[in-house]
């Protein structure tokens, strides 16, 4: 771990305080209105959380992956939606830059990025492609000192906040698959970009989500990500790494969250004269989530510290996000159902959990796509004994 414990546990304190006295109380008026008040997103840079990540050379906190997991388990207990807005400025957002931009573009954007004064954005699904996101049809044309780019964007989250977008395009129309692929910085007003409607989502109010349309769009040369061509899919799958390992910290904070809200709903309840919780059934419920809760945590912390020991930890990311999000899944249905006919309704917030973190078994590759990931990660390690 890169902070001593006494400056990591002041963080953590802070963050849980913070997460309990403005977020959680903040959760309905965010899902009513679909908007995080403005006054809170300020606390939010003045606490530093849109940096968190960032490297300190670039006035960011520069947490381990360690200690982002841990941020995260905390982030993880109130609404998505606050955590999905700092999130891709410490992840997909800003990780592209920080692992492969040259140093002329990391001292451009990424101090802006660390205030959150710039919001990112990373745009690599299109309406043709999503798990198979080396399909992409994008084109950025190379024109002398020029790219211009065209295609649509789908799905791309912060989008209509976002200041800067981490865009994957194809430049290359001999190369197939994810050899003609490449990164490139495209600041938001650039003539040419154009965002679509917001999406209306199952879940996640507050967290919002549009096409980001290019036509014609050009910038200049200097913003393709390194200065390299066709290594952009390389650039977005260690990016994908390390926001899946984040994911799975989200969910089990979420899941963490949940089960706290069904076992206080549980001591408090009470049928045929005791409180639901000394029913045996309720119990088991509550002990599988516990029993899941805790192996989502452990595997998250084993294989964070592994990244950040610089191991290839592609098959533990994905074995991370895989089991975390199936796990809330489940943490959410059983916390549901101990709710009984209070969890259908809106009053009691675990609907709107239930609806939000279905989407986390989706994004960052959906659960398909990690077993694909591990499967192929064990057939190749055993190739190589």
């Amino acid at each position: 771990m890169i902070n001593d414990p006494e400056t990591l546990n002041l963080l953590l304190d802070n963050l849980s305080r913070f997460v309990r006295e403005r977020l959680v109380p903040a959760e309905g008026d965010v899902a009513e209105h679909d908007c995080i008040p403005p006054d809170i997103v300020e606390e939010m840079r003045a606490l530093g959380l849109f940096g968190l990540c960032i490297p300190q050379a670039y006035d960011g906190l520069g947490l381990s992956m360690e200690e982002e997991a841990l941020v995260a388990f905390e982030l993880g207990k109130t609404s998505p939606a606050f955590r999905s807005l700092i999130g891709t400025n410490n992840g997909i957002g800003s990780q592209g830059l920080i692992l492969d931009g040259n140093e002329e573009q990391k001292q451009r954007y990424l101090p802006a990025m660390a205030s959150g004064e710039l919001i990112g954005a990373f745009a690599l699904t299109e309406p043709g492609s999503g798990s198979d996101a080396a399909s992409l049809r994008t084109r950025a044309q190379r024109e002398g000192d020029s790219y211009v780019l065209n295609g649509t964007k789908r799905f791309i989250t912060n989008a209509p906040q976002a200041g800067i977008f981490t865009v994957m395009a194809r430049t290359s129309s001999e190369m197939k698959g994810a050899s003609g692929i490449s990164a490139f910085i495209v600041p938001a007003g650039t003539p040419g970009l154009s965002l679509g409607k917001i999406d209306q989502k199952m879940g996640q109010k507050g967290a919002h989500t549009c096409d980001v349309i290019f036509e014609n769009c050009r910038i200049p040369a200097a913003n393709l990500i390194g200065g390299v061509e066709g290594v952009g899919f390389k650039t977005a799958m260690k990016v994908l790494d390390k926001g899946r390992l984040h994911i799975a910290a989200i969910c089990v904070g979420a899941a963490e969250r949940m089960l706290a809200d069904a076992l206080s709903y549980a001591m408090e309840r009470q049928q045929f004269g005791q409180p639901l919780a000394e029913f045996q059934l309720i119990q088991a419920m509550l002990a599988d989530s516990q029993a899941e809760i805790y192996a989502a945590r452990s595997m998250v912390i084993d294989a964070a510290r592994k990244r950040d020991l610089k191991q290839d930890v592609s098959m533990e990311a994905s074995c991370c996000k895989m089991f975390a999000s199936e796990m809330c899944g489940r943490v959410a249905d059983r916390a549901v159902q101990i709710f009984g006919g209070a969890g259908y309704v809106s009053e009691y917030g675990i609907e709107r959990f239930y609806r939000d973190v279905r989407l986390f078994r989706i994004y960052e590759g959906t659960t398909q796509i990690q077993q694909l990931v591990i499967a192929r990660n064990l057939i190749r390690r055993a190739g190589l004994n």
